[in-house]
C-alpha cells in the first residue's frame, strides 16, 4: 500500500511509545542514520484506533525535533486484529497480473468487511502441492484506520510514502539481520503495549500472521493495582528496577501471574498455526517490543513453550557510526524491530 515518495524514515506509532529509524544504504548493507524513541501519554491510542489526534501529531513532532529528522517521507505500520485482516488462501494459479484483476472478487469470501472499504494487496508465495493451485498471501487493511494514520502523519509535517503491517515489517528486520535457514519455522513476536504482532516465517516467508490485542500493559494495571503505585513506577518494576516499599519477590509474583495471559495468548496463536500447518513445529521465537524488556519474561515463554526464546537484534547487521550510544542501543533496540523493518520499505516493493 504504496503512495509514492523516495528515501524514507521508519516510524513505528505504538500505543505507548513513538519510534523512530533511518537507515542508509551502502554496498555491504545498511548504516544507521538516526534512531529515537517517545514516550506517549497513555489513552492516545487505543486498540489501534487514533482517540486524541493533536496530541498524537504534536508528539510526533517533537521526536522529529528531538531526533533532528530532516527526512520528510515516512514508512509507517498498521496493526490491529480488528482492522487488519492477513489469511493464506489457496487459489487456482495464475499470473500476478490476472490476480490483481480479481483480487477483489476473491477476497470477498475472506474479508469481514465491504471490499469497498478496504485497501487489498497480496503476495503469491507459490504452487500447493495440488496440481493447479497456488498460495497467496492476502491483506485488507480498513480504509478508515490508514487514513486515520496517513492524516495524522501529514499533519506533522511528513510524507507517508508507505503503509506497511507491523507484523510484515518484522519479517523484513528479520531478514536483513539474520541468517534463513530453508526448513526452520520461525516465530516473530512483538509485544507492544497493547497489542501483539505475531509472524512466523518459514525460509524466511511469512506462512503465518496474527495480530492480539493484549499486551504488556496488562502487566503494568496489575501492579499499580496490587501495590497502590504509579504507571511510572510500575513500569520501571517491570523492568526489574526497584520502588521504595516494593518487595522484588512480591513483584516477581505478580509479575508471573500477570504474564501468564500474554503467554496464553501466544500459546493460542502457535496452536492454531500448527492446526492450519499440519501440525508443524515452531522451532524458535524471537522476541522483540516492550515485552521483551520484562524482567524474566522471556525465561518464562520459553519454559511454559518449550521452544527456544531470544531477543531480537533490529541492529544486528547494521553498522552503527561511533556517534550513537550502543550501550543505549544494546539496552532498548529490541524495541525498533517494526521502525527497522520500516526503514528498508521503498517505493515499488511488494
Amino acid at each position: 500500500m504504496i503512495f509514492g515518495g523516495k528515501g524514507t524514515i521508519g516510524l513505528d506509532i505504538g500505543s505507548s511509545y513513538l519510534k523512530v529509524v533511518q537507515l542508509k544504504e551502502k554496498k555491504a548493507g545498511y548504516e544507521l542514520e538516526l534512531f529515537d524513541m517517545l514516550p506517549l501519554p497513555p489513552e492516545l491510542i487505543v486498540e489501534g484506533s487514533i482517540i486524541d489526534s493533536l496530541r498524537l501529531v504534536e508528539s510526533i513532532k517533537e521526536l522529529l525535533k528531538k531526533a533532528r529528522v530532516r527526512a520528510k517521507n515516512a514508512a509507517i505500520g498498521i496493526a490491529g486484529h480488528a482492522s487488519v485482516i492477513i489469511r493464506r488462501i489457496s487459489l487456482p494459479e495464475m499470473s500476478e497480473e490476472e490476480l490483481s484483476e480479481s483480487i477483489k472478487f476473491e477476497a470477498e469470501q475472506y474479508v469481514p468487511f465491504d471490499v469497498e472499504d478496504v485497501n487489498i494487496d497480496f503476495q503469491i508465495l507459490g504452487p500447493k502441492e495440488e496440481p493447479g493451485q497456488m498460495d497467496v498471501m492476502l491483506v485488507a487493511v480498513k480504509k478508515d484506520i490508514i487514513n486515520e494514520y496517513t492524516a495524522v502523519v501529514k499533519e506533522a509535517g511528513l510524507n507517508p510514502v508507505v503503509v506497511d503491517v507491523n507484523a510484515f515489517a518484522l519479517g523484513n528486520m528479520y531478514e536483513i539481520n539474520y541468517e534463513i535457514e530453508p526448513d526452520k519455522n520461525v516465530a516473530l513476536v512483538n509485544i507492544g503495549a497493547s497489542t501483539i504482532n505475531l509472524n512466523v516465517l518459514k525460509g524466511g516467508m511469512s506462512v503465518f500472521t496474527r495480530d492480539s490485542s493484549i499486551g504488556s500493559s496488562t502487566q503494568t494495571e496489575v501492579l499499580q493495582k496490587e501495590f497502590n503505585i504509579s504507571y511510572e513506577n510500575a513500569e520501571r518494576l517491570k523492568k526489574g528496577e526497584a520502588v521504595e516499599g516494593v518487595s522484588e519477590e512480591d513483584v516477581q509474583a505478580v509479575l508471573i501471574s500477570a504474564s501468564e495471559e500474554i503467554v496464553g495468548e501466544i500459546t493460542r496463536s502457535l496452536d492454531y498455526f500448527r492446526s492450519t500447518t499440519l501440525q508443524e513445529e515452531v522451532h524458535e521465537i524471537v522476541l522483540s517490543g516492550g515485552g521483551a524488556l520484562i524482567k524474566d519474561f522471556p525465561a518464562l515463554l520459553a519454559e511454559r513453550m518449550g521452544v527456544e526464546v531470544k531477543i531480537a537484534e533490529p541492529f544486528r547487521n547494521i553498522s552503527i557510526p561511533s556517534k550513537f550510544d550502543t550501550t543505549y542501543i544494546e539496552d532498548v533496540g529490541c524495541m525498533a524491530a517494526v521502525a527497522v523493518g520500516l526503514a528498508i520499505r521503498r517505493l515499488g516493493d511488494r
